[in-house]
């Protein structure tokens, strides 16, 4: 051998001899007798070893526990040997609990499907302690059933595990390795919220808080058994109350979970060959979550009385305004009087009354009736030019009178403008029924209707004095519905034509939508409210808070209630509509006194009032608000319902009661309305729950509703004087004939025409649009098909009403200005979408917001604010809209 050899071989001798040796493989003991290892350890040493089915290795650790510091222990695992049917098992023994853990740890996901880790990481519950400085110890036991296992042991020390207010920490978690940190709360601080943010939206995970109990909940198979928890992608946020943890702090577990279909991923893809069981457990590798925490302190018992006062403020400004906006007109119309009374008075020199003109008392001669508003109208106005359609209606009552046995015509406008004395008169081959005849000599029937005078209306007796008032005693003779058919079907409307009908019949008619709508509030309310107290209760007991949609980074809590700030925001709408309804109480109580006084301009002017669809709309804004108060206690998909029925109701009453205002004689009965409204709700739920993908419901319901638009649109296009028999197939292809292959004539009521075609051809693209795309929103998606429709129905009436000769006074005007920039605002805030229920709950926490208005509004709730507001002023805009036409005669009136 050479000499460089052998001093190689020295060389090789001398570090053998300096290395420590291998871990030597135990040898398995005879049956039934078992060897017990014990060895002090120590904190950051890896410990490699080999364990089997007669070996038990136990590891002896000690730490000192100080009371004014905590400080977390961390033991890693990681098992070498593959043998998952005989895992290790590790148990942790501490003073005041015990963790135990196999090592391969099986996790099971959705459909049993197993999940295999061999790296696992556990951290200790830290007991408490009294002493100022106190040695604790505790014990890892490691042992199995298998041959032999090899493994490596590993315990730290946890830095950072008490997190500080307002300090960002940074960590990392998988399945097996789950995270918790400990927080106390400050001296002054009641409450704070706990925001865990991510970069990367998967692996899906569990933010957890839980009280500080042994043993801790940090597994994905246990995570939800105590405290609260949500899961996350990118932002969670839990706000945390010091009252409901009696020790003053708790834990923040991050849990990474084995599958990301919860969150709203896809599932992991299985592997099955012929080799492999169904059962057998599946290998994710490294399933790793970079996550940061932080702890804020919420806002103070302060933050609530300001923002309550403030949502108080805003809301009672109205009343306010009110109140001083009825003051001055008071003030404005007894200043008035005042000034009549002087001019009315004899004057000195000439012993006559004096005159003043209409601009001196600063209105002119078409200034509105009072009894719509808050002031009265004191001077009639001039009698304008009669409208051009009030002609064939005379012509038509001259050729009734020429041909029956009657000294009255057949129209309203002239039988309401003789005397009071009762006679009985019939057309031919009908039988007699009351009609009111003059009580003087009777005009000749030759005067224009624009000479018509209002100075023997006052002086008739009222309807009141019938025994009935049914509306049967009226509309169902036969010679009434031979009038309807003359009159509905005439070129040219008044709104005398349509308004024959007794007061007190139409009266009692309209206030059923008021009583229907108060029942069924009842009715529909308090399991309402039932449900989302139930719903509330589930969440604070389970502490699963992925069953409501809420904008976390912007709940504020208050008793038993999540987000308080969104129930609050809905007060706008209560206040407001019952502000709405007062006012609509004023107008009636005036009303009904200018009827008193048989005043002429009550009696024969202006839009017939009517006030029970403006009661309805009151209530149904009132409801609105305490619905969507309900729904905003527990917001998800299945009550979403709450937060919508009364907006399809708003919706649908505005346009009946805008087609009321010139059509009160053929307006829909409250039943047959409140029977369509419950058909909307019913498709609604039904959308809800079954329509998302599904392609028939969508066919289904696009047929429907180009149906029930054809439906609709003949109904107004011919006022009702259409029949749905066996015989309509026939008439239509009747029409066709002779209006467009035997003659090309144009539609008889083109005004209506064009109101129709538009919103049919805005319907059938609504219809199409829902049947491509098919928004999962169908509960919004109906409601924006009602917005539509309304919209377009108010812009013909004010094309019409400007188109008409009429005009728009400045309160309405301001009205319609001031609402339709609200409603600009209030969308901008809608459509932010700071949650939403189409998406699974994590995915709803990545569009969450902090707080933009006093730390305690967010823009849902601006949106609120905003809504209830613009509502209101789209309420006041129908109410006053007409008051131009306080003064002018009904047979003056056009009707659109």
């Amino acid at each position: 051998m050479s000499g460089a050899a052998a001093a190689v071989l020295a060389w090789a001798l001398l570090a053998g001899a300096l290395l420590p040796p291998p871990p030597v493989r135990p040898q398995p003991l005879p049956h039934g007798h078992r060897e017990v290892h014990e060895k002090e350890a120590q904190f950051n040493t890896t410990y490699s070893d080999w364990v089997h089915a007669n070996l038990l290795n136990i590891y002896a650790f000690n730490h000192s526990v100080r009371r004014n510091r905590t400080e977390g222990v961390r033991v890693s695992v990681n098992v070498l040997s593959d043998q998952k049917d005989q895992p290790v098992l590790f148990v942790v023994r501490q003073k005041e609990a015990v963790v135990s853990f196999q090592v391969p740890l099986i996790l099971r996901g959705l459909y049993q499907r197993k999940y295999a880790y061999q790296e696992v990481s556990r951290t200790l519950c830290q007991p408490q302690t009294k002493a100022e400085v106190e040695t604790q110890h505790f014990y890892v036991d490691v042992s199995t059933l298998s041959l032999n296992t090899s493994y490596q042991l590993r315990v730290t020390r946890v830095e950072n595990f008490v997190l500080r207010t307002n300090e960002r920490f940074s960590f990392n978690a998988t399945a097996a390795q789950p995270q918790y940190f400990k927080y106390e709360f400050p001296e002054d601080v009641d409450s704070v919220i706990v925001k865990v943010t991510s970069a990367m939206a998967f692996p899906c995970s569990v933010i957890s808080i839980q009280d500080i109990l042994c043993p801790v909940y940090d597994l994905d198979n246990n995570v939800a058994f105590i405290g609260m928890y949500q899961t996350m992608t990118k932002k969670a946020a839990i706000t945390v109350q010091k009252k409901d943890f009696p020790s003053h702090s708790f834990y923040v577990v991050v849990v990474v979970k084995t599958e990301d279909e919860v969150c709203g991923g896809a599932l992991p893809y299985y592997p099955l060959s012929k080799n492999s069981s169904p059962d057998e457990p599946v290998d994710q590798h490294n399933r790793q979550k970079m996550l940061e925490v932080m702890v804020s302190p919420a806002i103070t018992s302060e933050a609530y009385v300001r923002s309550v006062l403030f949502c108080l403020g805003i809301f009672l400004s109205f009343y306010i305004l009110t109140l001083l906006i009825a003051c001055w007109e008071s003030c404005r119309q007894h200043k008035r009087k005042g000034l009549l009374a002087a001019m009315d008075s004899p004057s000195l020199d000439t012993g006559h009354s004096r005159s003043i003109p209409d601009s001196f008392l600063n209105h002119g001669p078409y200034d509105s009736y009072g009894y719509g508003s808050f002031g009265e109208c004191h001077t009639l106005s001039p009698v304008p030019q009669p409208c051009p359609w009030a002609v064939p209606s005379l012509c038509l009552s001259f050729v009734l009178v020429l041909a029956g046995n009657g000294s009255s015509s057949s129209t309203e406008g002239i039988t309401d403008s003789l005397g009071s004395a009762e006679v009985s008169y019939s057309y031919v081959g009908q039988e007699q029924f009351k009609r009111r005849t003059p009580s003087g000599p009777a005009r000749p029937l030759s005067i224009p209707m624009g000479e018509r005078s209002l100075e023997n209306v006052a002086s008739r007796p009222r309807l009141d004095s019938l025994s009935s008032v049914e509306e049967d005693d009226y509309d169902t003779l036969a010679d009434i519905d031979y009038d309807k058919n003359v009159i509905r079907t005439k070129q040219y409307l008044c709104v005398a034509d349509l308004a024959r009908k007794d007061k007190r019949v139409l009266r009692k008619k309209y206030q059923i939508y008021f009583w229907n709508i108060a029942t069924i509030a009842v009715f529909y309310a308090l399991p309402v409210i039932q449900l989302v107290i139930t719903y509330q209760t589930v969440v604070n007991v389970t502490g699963n808070q992925d069953i409501c949609y809420y904008n976390f980074l912007c709940a504020h809590p208050l008793g038993n209630l999540s987000a308080f700030n969104n129930i609050l925001s809905n007060l706008g709408y209560v206040l407001l509509g019952l502000l709405f309804l007062l006012i609509i109480l004023q107008r009636e109580i005036n009303y009904n006194r200018a009827l008193l006084r048989n005043d002429a301009h009550a009696l024969e002017c202006g839009i017939p009032k009517h006030f029970g669809l403006f009661y309805a709309m009151g209530t149904a804004l009132m409801m609105e608000g305490l619905l969507s108060a309900c729904y905003h206690v527990c917001p998800n998909y299945t009550n979403f319902q709450f937060d919508t029925s009364f907006m399809y109701m708003i919706a649908g009453l505005c346009m009946l009661k805008l087609y009321q205002k010139r059509h009160p004689d053929i307006n829909a009965s409250a039943y047959s309305a409140y029977a369509c409204l419950a058909l909307v709700i019913f498709f609604s739920v039904v959308g809800v729950v079954f329509g998302k993908g599904n392609t028939a419901f969508w066919i289904v319901f696009s047929v429907i509703h180009i149906v029930a638009t054809l439906l609709l649109s003949t109904q107004l296009y011919y006022m009702g004087r259409w029949k749905l028999d066996s015989g309509i197939l026939r008439r239509i292809l009747h029409v066709l004939y002779t209006d467009c292959v035997r003659q090309c004539s144009g539609p008889m009521y083109v005004d209506r025409m064009v109101l129709l075609v538009m919103g049919n051809i805005i319907n059938w693209s609504l219809a199409a649009y829902g049947l491509i795309v098919r928004p999962n929103d169908f509960a919004s998606y109906l409601l924006a098909i009602g917005i539509c429709n309304l919209l377009l129905y108010f812009a013909f009436y004010i094309i019409m009403k400007l188109r008409s000769g009429e005009r728009i006074k400045l309160i309405p005007l301001l009205c319609i200005i001031s609402t339709s920039v609200v409603w600009g605002f209030a969308l901008f805030f809608f459509f932010q979408g700071l949650s939403t229920w189409q998406k699974t709950p994590a995915e709803s926490r990545e569009h969450n917001r902090d707080c933009i208005l006093l730390d305690f509004f967010d823009d849902h709730d601006i949106w609120h604010f905003l809504s209830s507001i613009a509502m209101f002023g789209s309420f006041l805009v129908l109410l006053t809209l007409d008051d131009d036409l306080d003064c002018v005669q009904r047979d003056k009136i056009y009707v659109f």
